[in-house]
This record gives structure tokens, sequence and C-alpha cells, in this order.
């Protein structure tokens, strides 16, 4: 009988294990209720007798928990009507075997307590017969179990011993303790909902000045000394505009010709490197002429001239888009006198006209 009641308490927790749901850590706050067999010690010569508990708890880490339990029992005494009443109060710490993806596991308990005692006594001839001895006296829990947790319930079952320091009985005057064994299965009810675990964002990189540019010229904001430069300025490598001059002097062409000369070539190659320095620069490829000759020839040589710088420019990489032309303005813009050979020669040129 007592080895039927030990297996039915300890496997009666695990019986749903299989469709149960594993969960972490639970902190949440949890109500108890009990039941069991109290199988007395027989120095009492009282009946076994069923026994019932109420308590709360909670885990107070991922392997202790600690719960608070009131209990009742009222067992009679063997072949008498008399009782031997039974109740109190313990706290009971319980360490949990837990394993990782499975919902049950084994514990063991210890705890602490106190138990009331009543006893009916009939011991005639006494004079203090009939009565009833009551006392208070301190207990001690050990017991080992199963638990089964399935979200917001968990099932208990348990056997175990509570030692009661009692050593007034009546029925028993020589015993200074009695030795119960206990088996019970508790169901635990879960008080709210689990809290659920937030895991932050990475936080995004903070942005520095040098990650910024406000103006959109192309120098970072820690750089950059005019923060309000407007586009499609030249821009220098601190962020103000520059002035700049594209100097093609020296790019000169000789009597009624429109090819390029060898050291005119090194000048247009200069300015190639200034125009890739500064991407954002816009120029005009403008032709020019001397006097010499009609105003109809000298327009077409010039536009001439400016298409061979232009062509230059382009297939040494610079993008059509940023040239302006080529435009020929014959010889309507002298730069020095028609009237002697030296001044002529500066007149036949081209030049590269910034527009911003």
């Amino acid at each position: 009988m007592k080895k039927n009641i030990l297996c039915c308490a300890l496997l009666a927790a695990a019986a749903m294990a299989q469709s149960a749901t594993a969960q972490d850590f639970d902190d949440r706050w949890y109500l108890t209720g009990g039941l069991g067999m109290n199988i007395q010690d027989s120095d009492r010569n009282t009946d076994d007798t069923l026994f019932g508990t109420l308590g709360f708890g909670k885990m107070i880490s991922p392997n202790w928990s600690v719960d608070a339990e009131v209990n009742y029992q009222n067992p009679n005494f063997d072949g008498s009507e008399l009782l031997f009443s039974q109740y109190g109060a313990t706290i009971d710490a319980r360490y949990h075997f837990i394993k990782e993806g499975r919902n049950w596991w084994p514990y063991i308990r210890a705890g602490i307590g106190a138990q009331r005692s009543e006893e009916e006594f009939n011991a005639f001839p006494s004079p203090l017969s009939p009565g009833q001895r009551e006392d208070t006296n301190l207990t001690a829990q050990l017991g080992v179990g199963l638990q089964a947790d399935y979200d917001r319930y968990a099932l208990r079952g348990e056997i175990g011993t509570r030692y009661s320091f009692d050593d007034t009985s009546i029925v028993a005057p020589n015993e200074s303790s009695f030795g119960d064994i206990l088996a019970s299965v508790t169901l635990l009810v879960k008080l709210g909902d689990l809290a659920t675990v937030v895991t932050p964002e990475p936080a995004a990189p903070q942005q520095t000045c040098a990650d910024l540019d406000d103006d959109g010229d192309g120098v970072n904001n820690c750089d950059d000394k005019c923060p309000n430069s407007v586009a499609g300025q030249a821009i220098g490598p601190d962020g103000c505009p520059v002035a700049l001059t594209i100097d093609l002097k020296g790019v000169n062409f000789d009597f009624d010709k429109d090819t390029l000369r060898p050291d005119a070539e090194a000048i247009l190659a200069e300015a190639v490197s200034i125009l890739q320095k500064y991407p954002q620069l816009k120029v005009e490829v403008a032709g020019h002429t001397d006097a010499v000759g009609t105003d109809q020839y000298n327009q077409g040589l010039s536009e001439r001239r400016a298409a061979t710088v232009y062509n230059y420019l382009t297939n040494a990489g610079v993008d059509a888009s940023r040239l302006m032309g080529p435009n020929g303005f014959g010889e309507s813009r002298p730069i020095d006198t028609n009237d002697t050979d030296e001044g002529r020669a500066k007149n036949r040129r081209t030049e590269l006209n910034v527009q911003n």
C-alpha cells in the first residue's frame, strides 16, 4: 500500500511532461494547493490519514525556489474515536535540477516550521481524563520530488519526512519526536504573465563631423571652414571657394594653323590636371585669331582652333558636359595689338573661361 502511494506521488508530476513546453527561469509568484497521504509515526498509535496544504512561493534563481505553506491532518487513534489533530506552517527551500530543453526535473527539499498538536486522551482512572493536550513544536522537513512545468501551471509529486520535536505527548510519554512520511501531489498556479525578454537592438553608430557634409561640397564638416558654400563653386581642401583661373597662355597657334604645337600640349596637360582636381568646374572653350584675313575666314579658323582644344580635353578624359563650346570669336576679342608680329601671335590663341 505504502509503495503504491509513493509511486503515484512521484509519477503524477511527470505524467504530461511530453506535451508541455519547456521555459527559462520564471520568477513569477505562484499559489500552491496539495493533497497527500500522511503515514503516521507508529509511536503515536494513530491511523494514516489524508492531509492538505496551501501556500505560495517563487523561484528566486534558475535553480532555487522558496515556499511558505500551511498543512492540516486529523488522524484518529488506532481503534478509537479520539483524535491527534495536527496543523502547522513551514518555510521550505527546493533545489531544482533543471536541464535546458526539458520541462520536468527532479528536486530536493529542506525546510523548518512549527506544528500544533491537539492530542485527545482518556487515561482512566487518571483524574485528568478525558482531556486534550495542546502544544506547538518545531519541525524539520526533508524530501525529494519531481516537478513538471506547463507555462502558467506546474505540478509537483513529492515524498519526504517531517520530524516534529514533540516531547510532551500523553500517549507516548517516552518519545521526544515523531517522524511522519508524507507523499503528496501539489498544483502550482503562477500569477501574472511571464515577463518578455527584449533584446535591445544594437545602437546605431554615432555620426561625427567627419561623417557629415552638410553643404555637399565634398569636404566633411570637421575640415570645412566655409560650411555654407554654394553648389557649383570651385572648392579648396578647406571647404572654401577658391579663385580659380586656368591660364592657357602659351597655347598659341602658328599663322593660319589650327594644330597644336608641342609646347601647347604641355600647357593643356596642366589644364586637364586642374579640371580633374575640381570635378565641379565648368569652362568655356573659346578660340581666337589675329586680324589678318577676312572676318568670315577668321571666324571659321577660330572655331577650328577651339575644336582642337575641345577634342584634346575630351580625349584626355574631361567629360563633355563640363565644357561649353567649342566657341569661336574670330578676331573680335584681341588681347594685344595686331600691328606687330608679337601682338598678333598672342591674339592667335584658345582660352578656357571659367563659368562658375
